[in-house]
């Protein structure tokens, strides 16, 4: 068993540019040939209605593809229908229980392919150069960067954050608020699915085990769950310092518990959790396993922020994480209270990892703790565990946050979304126990 290792690189071009048609060896035709001039599709065509086409033609469901565009399904639909009216032919043959493309689809489909990813690449491209995608991730740092150097109190970090996650979009998703095994909590539940449909993933956000909270953080746990095709819950896990280790993680596995007794099965359960959030992830998988207990079906660690030992070796510059270096090991210390900085389940990196199951450890090439991503891998991968490390070429710590404009935290999200669909997929696979 190895590390999968992947580079997502979103700046290269995806597909081959479309060549210039000379000859059509079809028809016998020359560049030269004259052929009878048609009409071409009416100017009301939108880039939005071959990107609904595409979706519904790969996924041939209009419930995933509305779920993957974050639209609703009768949206959808509607986009699809003018396409076909647009260009004059059926391309989708529905009915009650499928979706298939027609000729006349299957024609259209690879060329709108070529032609969506172009324009990507095309956009991608001019944003890197125009500096629009940096500039804009330097506006949104900027507050938290000041409120650092300023030297400001505990609260003042925590109301900077909070105004940080509301600058963000939220996806087609309900919000309610719940009780999870006396843990206050948000479900987060994309739209496209039915209000009865129980969570499936847990959520624990990241900010230092001292900043960040459920409700910041329903934006991305919202564009997570709509990317699975799951509801997610979202824990608000006691901070540091008012309630150091282990409170954090005893809340989160409370929360666990609590998806267990509404009655999903663990091995439908994906743990998802973004930097600090990703070391509570792994704080919970080594408790539950230690204890015997019942463990979720995998986990999602983004930009995974593991060890909490701040030497000398490990100075993080304060433009990369919006916080200084001091203040994070500030927020460890407060974190860890009385607790070693080594023991097992604060420390992963050095802990037996053994048992524990499939893991998805996303991390960005730039980013100054990359390396607890690509170490965790590897320790997981030594220790037996199906570990797959995905790299994205970006300089910022906890890319994922700008899910809604970045391309590569885009991607990211897409990826933990269908490695959340293959695990709910393996355990429903799986057969059921005698009694």
């Amino acid at each position: 068993m190895a590390v999968v290792h992947e580079l997502h690189d979103h700046g290269v071009a995806r597909g081959a540019t479309m060549a210039a048609m000379e000859d059509h060896p079809a028809t016998g035709l020359g560049r030269d040939a004259k052929v009878l001039p048609i009409d071409p599709a009416p100017d009301g065509m939108e880039l939005r209605h071959l990107r609904a086409f595409v979706a519904v033609a790969e996924e041939l469901n209009f419930g995933r593809a509305a779920a993957r565009l974050y639209v609703s399904q009768p949206a959808l639909s509607r986009q699809v229908r003018a396409l076909e009216r647009l260009i004059g032919c059926e391309l989708l043959r529905r009915s009650t229980h499928r979706v298939e493309l027609t000729v006349a689809g299957e024609a259209l489909l690879e060329r709108a392919h070529r032609l969506l990813g172009e324009v990507d690449d095309a956009i991608a491209a001019t944003r890197a150069v125009g500096g629009e995608v940096q500039g804009r991730l330097d506006r949104i740092w900027a507050p938290i960067q000041q409120g650092a150097s300023a030297d400001n109190d505990l609260q003042s970090l925590r109301n900077i954050t909070e105004d940080l996650h509301a600058q963000f979009p939220m996806p087609d998703v309900s919000v309610r608020a719940v009780n999870a095994g006396g843990v206050p909590s948000f479900v987060v539940r994309p739209d496209a699915l039915p209000a009865d449909t129980a969570p499936t993933l847990l959520f624990l956000h990241g900010g230092g085990y001292v900043l960040g909270s459920a409700f910041g953080y329903r934006h991305l746990a919202g564009a997570v769950a709509v990317a699975a095709g799951a509801a997610v819950l979202v824990p608000e896990y006691r901070l540091a310092p008012e309630h150091p280790f282990p409170a954090a993680p005893d809340d989160a596995q409370r929360a666990f518990g609590w998806l267990l007794d509404t009655g999903v099965p663990p091995d439908e359960v994906v743990v998802v959790g973004d930097s600090a959030g990703a070391g509570l992830a792994m704080s919970v998988l080594l408790q539950l396993r230690n204890e015997g207990a019942p463990l979720p079906g995998g986990a999602v660690l983004m930009c995974p922020a593991l060890d909490l030992d701040f030497g000398e070796s490990r100075e993080l510059p304060s433009d990369d994480v919006g916080v200084t270096a001091d203040q994070m090991r500030s927020f460890a210390a407060a974190y860890l209270g009385d607790t070693p900085v080594d023991e097992e389940l604060v420390a992963p990196l050095g802990a037996d990892l053994s048992g524990l199951p499939p893991l998805l450890v996303q991390g960005g090439t730039g980013d100054t703790i990359v390396e607890d991503a690509k170490s965790l891998a590897d320790r997981a991968v030594a220790h037996g565990v199906d570990a797959r490390l995905e790299l994205y070429p970006v300089d910022t710590h906890d890319f994922h946050v700008f899910w809604s404009f970045l391309p590569e935290a885009a991607d990211a999200v897409a990826q933990a979304g269908r490695f959340a669909r293959e695990v709910r997929t393996a355990a429903l696979a799986r057969p059921t126990e005698a009694v």
